[in-house]
C-alpha cells in the first residue's frame, strides 16, 4: 500500500471511529435522565462530529473523493447495546456511563494507533494528537462519572 493510501486508509478508520462516538453520544444523551450528562454527552457528540470533518478534509486534500461518512457496523453494534442496556436499565445513568466508557476505550486505541502511522505529514500528525488528547480526556471525563456513580 503506498504512504498516501495508508494515511488515507487510518483518517477514515478515525472518522468512522468518530461517527460511532457521535452517534453513541447522542443516543446516551438521550437516554440519561441527569440534566448535566445529556449536555455532556450532547457537548462530546458535537465534538465528534467536528473531529470528523476536520479528517474528512484532510483526506480529501490528499486526493480521497469520498472520505469515510458513516459509523462501522460494529459501531452500530455497539448503539444497539446501549439501547438495549439502557432500555434493561430503564435509562439507568451508571450503566449507560460504563457503556460510554467502553465506547471511549475503542476510540483511545484507535487514536494510538493511527499516531503509530510513520508517515503522517506534520499538520495531519498535529491535528490526530490534539484530538487524541481531548478523546482522552472525554474517556477519563465518563470514567470519573462512572466511578463517582458507584459510590453513590
Amino acid at each position: 500500500m503506498s504512504h498516501q493510501k495508508e494515511i488515507i486508509s487510518t483518517l477514515n478508520d478515525l472518522i468512522e471511529t468518530l461517527k460511532d462516538g457521535q452517534e453513541g453520544f447522542r443516543q446516551a444523551a438521550a437516554a440519561v435522565s441527569d440534566s448535566r450528562l445529556k449536555s455532556l454527552f450532547g457537548d462530546y457528540s458535537l465534538q465528534r462530529s467536528r473531529f470528523a470533518g476536520e479528517l474528512q478534509n484532510e483526506a480529501i486534500t490528499l486526493g480521497e473523493h469520498n472520505p469515510e461518512n458513516t459509523s462501522s457496523t460494529a459501531g452500530a453494534m455497539h448503539r444497539a447495546w446501549i439501547n438495549l442496556k439502557s432500555a434493561i436499565t430503564s435509562g439507568d445513568d451508571h450503566a449507560i456511563l460504563a457503556e460510554c466508557e467502553r465506547g471511549e476505550d475503542s476510540a483511545v486505541n484507535e487514536y494510538k494507533k493511527a499516531m503509530e502511522v510513520e508517515d503522517l505529514s506534520a499538520p495531519i500528525r498535529e491535528i490526530i494528537s490534539r484530538q487524541f488528547t481531548d478523546v482522552k480526556g472525554a474517556h477519563d471525563r465518563i470514567r470519573e462519572l462512572r466511578d463517582a456513580g458507584k459510590k453513590n
